[in-house]
């Protein structure tokens, strides 16, 4: 479905970009690898925070909750992944594995919004006022994991009256059979976009060169 992006009103939400997630070495990259390698994931990355960069569209960096000890131990109701985290320590606080990958680091003046405990990046945080305050009403969702953190805090902010964009080869999972769902069967029933790499540079393309011939 084609969209267009007025980069005063867009924000590319970049999610969990942890070394644990994207780095060799990290704890999840080795199950990660297989489907990150197959689209691409790193480069194409690159190319969209690059672009939305380049073009104006502000870059908001939406963390997990960084692994701490005590975290979930007297918890009534954690979930899973919860407690895998717990287990295995993923980006834990401190750690290398907890730091954002080297070439995905905030500049100054962009946003990063307090850390998820679940999977929405909205979720008990201030992703919601970040953006509004912002002016943003176009969301465009990169990075890991396609099913989880992606897609709950894509489906989050549909339910919160975004423009939600999925970009396809710009985020991974741990499985194909977890990207076929997140993009092929759950993306199109809230998303109003669904795009590759390629086609959302195109149209960054054009937002801008439409800013450029607009009258003033």
């Amino acid at each position: 479905m084609a969209a267009t992006y007025d980069p005063r009103r867009t924000a590319v939400l970049l999610v969990d970009p942890y070394n644990d997630f994207l780095s060799e070495g990290g704890k999840v990259w080795p199950r990660l690898e297989p489907v990150a390698g197959s689209v691409d994931l790193l480069d194409h990355l690159r190319s969209v925070i690059a672009a939305a960069r380049e073009g104006g569209v502000r870059v908001v960096f939406v963390p997990h909750r960084r692994w701490e000890p005590g975290d979930y131990e007297t918890w009534g109701h954690p979930t899973p992944s919860q407690r895998k985290i717990q287990e295995f320590h993923h980006f834990a606080r401190g750690s290398w594995g907890g730091e954002f990958h080297p070439d995905f680091q905030p500049r100054p003046g962009e946003v990063v919004v307090q850390e998820h405990w679940g999977s929405s990046g909205f979720a008990n945080t201030d992703l919601d006022m970040q953006l509004k305050q912002h002016g943003v009403t176009h969301v465009i969702l990169v990075g890991v994991l396609a099913n989880t953190c992606v897609e709950a805090t894509a489906r989050f902010a549909m339910e919160l009256g975004y423009h939600v964009t999925l970009v396809s080869d710009a985020t991974a999972a741990l499985s194909p059979e977890m990207m076929h769902a997140a993009h092929d069967l759950n993306g199109p029933t809230y998303a109003q976009a669904i795009v590759t790499t390629n086609q959302l540079i195109t149209a960054f393309d054009g937002a801008r060169d439409d800013r450029r011939t607009r009258p003033r």
